[in-house]
């Protein structure tokens, strides 16, 4: 993990599962962020202790009230991270906050469809939006040419259950409008990679792996794979890509994924 040293990070979805994870480990780099900005919906509530607990221990995490499928929300979050950098740009951005409603296909509806289609793909194209010009000057102020995630990053959180080529795990469950919404996040992904290339900004969208989460562990199967090593895994991955990686989909091993 060595390879990987960001001044500033925000992940969103931050209170719990892979988004309080990234946030520990984090700060158990050798050489921490000196800003983590945690992005989640409810700062004060009983869903947000574990955070809570970190960020009076810890200076350096700042809290932000963030609701990814909000607008007005996202334009408050990224003014409120603007004001903490100063002159200084976000490093990396890592859309972690997402949704699922398992749901058969012939029992999916307009309002499922529409509420995890808003958190799962367009919440990060907003955030994308928002961010990019702080993006943009963390770009800018970095040494040396090229891509990476220690200069200026966008992370997607999708899923393998997004691969068209795949349709993983169909047995186990349809999940039509999470399979359909982290697909198009992966299309997000790729369009953020050809427009934002220019800025110096590497776009990649991540499998995080089956993983013992709220979400990811609600059925009657134990996911095999913990929060600390999917994190590890991803940031790992996330310490050693380069340029020819953006607008890919790889797994939390740096594996490629089919579309």
């Amino acid at each position: 993990m060595a390879g990987l040293c960001v001044r500033s990070v925000l992940v969103t979805g931050a209170n719990r599962g892979l988004g309080l994870g990234f946030v520990q480990h984090f700060l158990k780099m050798p050489n921490p962020p000196q800003w983590i900005f945690a992005g989640c919906r409810d700062p004060k509530g009983q869903r947000a202790q574990e955070l809570q607990n970190l960020a009076s221990k810890h200076p350096n995490i700042i809290i932000i009230p963030l609701e990814v499928a909000n607008p007005t929300s996202i334009k408050a979050a990224a003014a409120k991270v603007g004001e903490h950098l100063g002159g200084s740009g976000l490093n990396l951005l890592i859309n972690n906050a997402g949704m699922a409603k398992p749901k058969m296909l012939d029992d999916e509806t307009l309002e499922d469809m529409t509420e995890v289609y808003t958190t799962n793909t367009i919440g990060p194209l907003l955030m994308g939006q928002a961010f990019l010009p702080l993006l943009k000057k963390a770009a800018q102020g970095s040494p040396g040419s090229g891509l990476s995630c220690s200069k200026a990053a966008i992370v997607n959180m999708s899923s393998y259950a997004g691969s068209i080529e795949d349709v993983y795990v169909w047995e186990f469950g349809q999940v039509v409008s999470y399979r359909c919404s982290k697909a198009a996040l992966n299309m997000l992904t790729k369009c953020q990679s050809l427009a934002y290339k220019e800025h110096g900004i590497l776009c990649v969208t991540f499998h995080p792996g089956w993983v013992q989460t709220d979400m990811g562990g609600g059925g009657s199967f134990k996911p095999p794979l913990t929060v600390d090593d999917s994190v590890q895994g991803m940031l790992k991955v996330l310490s050693s890509i380069s340029e020819k990686d953006t607008g890919t989909f790889l797994d939390w091993e740096g594996k490629i994924l089919p579309w």
